[in-house]
């Protein structure tokens, strides 16, 4: 596993594939990054496949099939895909198994057991579906505690709000209850950034998270849309009152569909791509 101790500000743990993405002259150095340049699979080294129905009550059967690279970006595509599902079980009353039929592909990937990081900057290029029902994130996890007391933090999703399309920075953190989150949530409305670009939807956006031993600090292209300080992130009796926000996360990229919170399909705007042009991880060195 490569696990980047950002605080500590190891100098051997350069490993870059674009070295241009790594002059800046604002104090961050890139330690690591994916940049996509390759066609066909993603790297096995860097990025696992999630498989099946995983969580939130989605529609989406996840499978590798729906991610690959072309033209120098990752892409997930979401498709109307029927077939049956190889872990149904009639009269069962799991979500996932009582399922007759699959009726949606995509794809979820990420980094755990390859990738880890602590503290420094995360920054994410990509375009996002903002159809009905569509669900697009970018969001770590850490390891060695079941959710949520492992700690979560939703660089992006999103979903509709009170019926409208936002745009979300949160953070979870674990409370007394097994699977009993403590959220500090920010949501933004799509018609925020239409307001300013009418073309929004249609173009790349940066994601960044700023992370650092006070305070987690969410963007979107520069604009802030959440801050949350780690004085507050700790953990209840499950996690043992500890904070997961000074361990290692790992990274996550998914398109998932419907569920809990994507609201209605859609199914006339399918397929629906989600497509990432890099994820970067820089350290502070000034």
């Amino acid at each position: 596993m490569k696990i980047f101790v950002l605080a500590l500000l190891l100098s051997p743990l350069v490993c870059q594939t674009d070295a241009a993405a790594s002059d800046r002259d604002d104090g961050w150095q890139l330690v690591w990054s994916d940049e996509f340049n390759s066609d066909g699979r993603p790297d096995t080294a860097v990025w696992n496949y999630e498989h099946g129905f995983v969580r939130n009550n989605e529609d989406q059967w996840y499978q590798s099939d729906n991610a690959w690279q072309a033209d120098g970006k990752l892409i997930i595509e979401a498709r109307r895909e029927r077939k049956p599902n190889p872990g149904y079980e009639a009269g069962s009353n799991d979500w996932r198994s009582k399922r007759e039929y699959i009726e949606y592909t995509s794809a979820s990937l990420n980094t755990a057991g390859k990738i880890d990081f602590l503290y420094g900057r995360l920054e994410v290029r990509a375009r996002i579906p903002v159809g009905d029902g569509a669900w697009p994130a970018i969001w770590t996890l850490g390891s060695g505690m079941e959710w949520p007391s492992c700690g979560e933090i939703d660089i992006m999703e999103c979903y509709p709000v009170d019926g409208e399309s936002s745009l979300l920075a949160n953070a979870a953190w674990g409370r007394d209850r097994r699977f009993d989150a403590e959220w500090d949530s920010s949501h933004t409305p799509l018609s925020h950034f239409l307001a300013k670009d009418k073309d929004w939807a249609s173009k790349f956006h940066v994601w960044r998270m700023d992370w650092d031993k006070t305070a987690i600090n969410l963007y979107l292209d520069d604009e802030l849309l959440n801050s949350v300080p780690l004085s507050k992130t700790i953990n209840g009796t499950i996690g043992n009152h500890t904070n997961p926000f000074t361990k290692p996360q790992y990274v996550l990229l998914n398109l998932a569909l419907g569920g809990d919170n994507g609201g209605k399909i859609d199914t006339s705007a399918m397929p629906l791509r989600y497509e990432i042009d890099y994820v970067r991880i820089y350290r502070k060195v000034k």
